[in-house]
């Protein structure tokens, strides 16, 4: 495979060497590789005429193909894409316009771009409510899209399945993934896992990243379905949350001949580390660092957990939207070091340990209290679907740890605790157990934590219900 230096620059070598291969399916849009350079081309030249912004925003369309034709025009003219999300208020969304023009919408648009110009401004949500941008360069992106066809084999390199929004960064380095590898992608703008399984079985994809809840969604469907294995499938790509590994032999005889990885990173950092997935291996096992990322952990004393610290070459460049200083301190920068403050430690094999985020420790009983691992031993009892940790200030405790649940079916909260007592250590146990009726997720399919925690913060608690 030859190589590129920005992320548009396979569009032409594709549509020379391969031009009747479908490059993008969305059930409206469907162009080949020689189809989709010739629109892109067509628009670039357009943008090019009448946007002289460095900045121009994908077009707010419902569907992904449209979408990603846009982005990818944007890109041949030199420009950087920004990616809203269809999810914003309003009021939000006026407010990032006008601070992402007031960052960088005045800067030149080049040329011609390279390895290191910007090419992406995507959003993750900030600590004060508004979503913070965070800019990317080409080489960021080109680096994860080489270690990605290098560690997870040939998989990689198969037509590829997104089923969800290009507003989420997995969802868009997935499509463009298929778009690097000359395989093609296949999109679904909202997931259906009807579709999804679909698709899979009808053999146009051979791969699929997806997040956790999606994948349950899928395997509760095939098992009603009585669905035959599908061995076609080549790739699973696991990554936006943990993924409960008491799952994997249930996917793997969906997916017999698939390999399922499970990746670790985040939108300021991209990969940092992955590993094949095992029912097992331990819960906060993220596995081993990708070949050309360093990991440092930074402790008050050895061998014991600290900040985890990476560097690497797909680091993000910068964030574009932030004005307020309280927002700057959720992450760190060392020189070349970055942490997003997770918290983890590496172990004797090489393996990454990752026991939460710094943001979301409680302290109990005068200790540290990771929310993600007691979530991780929840999510494993099959009444379980999903887990959110909270902490009440507690004038003994410190805090009260209490487990708000989404539950498969009634169980007993004496039976949930005689789960932990066997997982967990004593001061690590919710102390009480709500079930939520209504469960909050936020756009790229994760557990809304900061909602759960604002409704078990209100007396009245409408969709609350003590077990």
């Amino acid at each position: 495979m030859p190589v590129f230096d920005t992320v548009h620059a396979p569009l032409a070598h594709w549509a020379e060497a391969t031009p009747r291969t479908v490059a993008i399916d969305d059930g409206v849009t469907r162009l080949d590789f020689a189809a989709l350079a010739q629109q892109v081309a067509a628009r670039a030249a357009a943008l090019r005429q009448s946007h002289s912004s460095a900045v121009c925003w994908v077009d707010d369309v419902p569907d992904s193909g449209a979408q990603l034709l846009s982005f990818l025009a944007i890109l041949v003219a030199g420009r950087t894409a920004a990616v809203s999300d269809p999810d914003w208020p309003p009021a939000v969304r006026e407010q990032i316009l006008a601070r992402v023009a007031a960052g960088v919408g005045a800067e030149a648009a080049l040329a011609e771009a390279t390895s290191s110009s910007p090419f992406y401004i995507g959003f993750t949500s900030g600590s004060s409510g508004l979503p913070k941008g965070f800019r990317r360069s080409h080489g960021s992106w080109t680096s994860s899209f080489d270690i990605c066809l290098e560690s997870f084999g040939p998989g990689a390199a198969a037509a590829m399945l997104v089923p969800g929004r290009l507003s989420h960064s997995s969802f868009l380095f997935g499509a463009l993934l298929g778009l690097w590898s000359g395989a093609g992608v296949r999109l679904q703008s909202r997931f259906a896992p009807g579709p999804a399984l679909d698709t899979l079985a009808r053999g146009d994809a051979g791969a699929m990243v997806a997040v956790p809840s999606q994948l349950i969604l899928m395997l509760e469907l095939a098992q009603r379905r009585k669905l035959s294995p599908l061995p076609g499938v080549q790739l699973l790509m696991i990554g936006g949350a943990p993924w409960n590994r008491a799952r994997t032999p249930e996917l793997q005889q969906l997916f017999p001949r698939a390999r399922i990885i499970e990746f670790y990173g985040a939108s300021e950092t991209s990969f940092i580390a992955w590993t094949d997935s095992d029912a097992a291996l331990p819960d906060h096992v993220v596995g081993r660092p990708f070949r050309n990322v360093e990991v440092r952990i930074d402790a008050t004393t050895p061998d014991t957990p600290g900040l985890i610290y990476v560097r690497s070459p797909m680091v993000f460049s910068d964030y574009v939207t932030l004005r307020d200083s309280d927002e700057q301190p959720a992450l760190l920068r060392d020189g070349n070091w970055l942490s997003v403050r997770d918290v983890g430690h590496l172990d004797e094999q090489g393996r990454l340990h990752l026991l939460g985020r710094q943001q979301r420790m409680l302290l109990a009983h005068g200790r540290n209290l990771f929310p993600e691992e007691v979530e991780s031993v929840l999510a494993a009892h099959p009444a379980v679907a999903a887990a959110s940790v909270q902490g009440i200030a507690d004038a003994v405790r410190g805090v009260q740890v209490v487990a708000l649940l989404k539950l498969n079916e009634d169980i007993d909260p004496e039976a949930l605790t005689a789960w932990c007592r066997e997982r967990l250590e004593p001061y690590k146990i919710p102390r009480r157990f709500l079930s939520c009726s209504d469960w909050p997720l936020t756009p790229s399919g994760k557990t809304d934590h900061k909602q759960l925690a604002q409704r078990l913060g209100d007396p009245a608690r409408p969709t609350l219900t003590t077990l």
